[in-house]
């Protein structure tokens, strides 16, 4: 049963053993470093904030055009999207999350990503940035030109968010009601709405720290 939802925003010195917790929930989570993360988004271009972006083109009157992708093993994705981006001259970059990572299934995104790679092909619906971590999905951020966002439906993203924020990705779609009704009928709405709450105060340390993340 989750805890009783309130309009107050969460106190981020109470959060932090909710954070250990959510951190200890993959292996990857011990790569995730605050402190380095948000010096890490001030080292990037404010060309690869994809809020900026949209600021941008919104105020030019533009419209951006951002595909769909997402394979499992990280160097097929970076193919994809420098694919996309150099030559399908896309404006915004995806990286789709797999099902099993939307559904904190880790062990079965591991063995999935694991079989990927023996077969030669992606036998994932999208790429399990849990599984692969903070310092190899910051590879992909260092090695576009253009912003990326992250692509899921994950009703609890909570250890999603913080390894892919802390990767320097600088978008980070979905919501507590939005990514849980159409996604996972079994999820309480209070439960998404609070991990959501999570997310939204995560996002907001951030955003303390002079980093935008849409």
């Amino acid at each position: 049963m989750a805890e009783h939802l309130t309009h107050e925003k969460l106190d981020w010195e109470q959060l932090q053993k909710e954070r250990d917790s959510v951190l200890a929930g993959w292996i990857t989570g011990k790569e995730v470093d605050l402190a380095e993360a948000i010096q890490f988004h001030k080292s990037l271009s404010p060309e690869l904030n994809f809020g900026l972006r949209l600021a941008k083109a919104k105020d030019e009157g533009l419209t951006l055009a951002q595909p769909r992708a997402g394979v499992a093993d990280l160097k097929s994705h970076l193919e994809l999207l420098l694919f996309l981006q150099n030559e399908g001259g896309a404006d915004l970059l995806p990286t789709t999350i797999d099902s099993y990572t939307r559904q904190n299934r880790y062990e079965e995104a591991e063995k999935g990503l694991e079989e990927s790679i023996r077969e030669g092909r992606s036998l994932l619906n999208g790429y399990p940035a849990v599984n692969h971590g903070v310092a190899n999905s910051r590879r992909l951020v260092e090695s576009l030109a253009v912003p990326v966002q992250i692509r899921h439906g994950t009703p609890d993203a909570r250890l999603l968010a913080e390894i892919t924020l802390a990767a320097g990705f600088t978008a980070f779609e979905g919501g507590g009601i939005s990514y849980n009704i159409p996604y996972a009928k079994r999820v309480p709405l209070e439960k998404s709405i609070r991990d959501w709450q999570y997310l939204d105060r995560l996002v907001g340390y951030y955003e303390e720290n002079g980093i935008t993340i849409n």
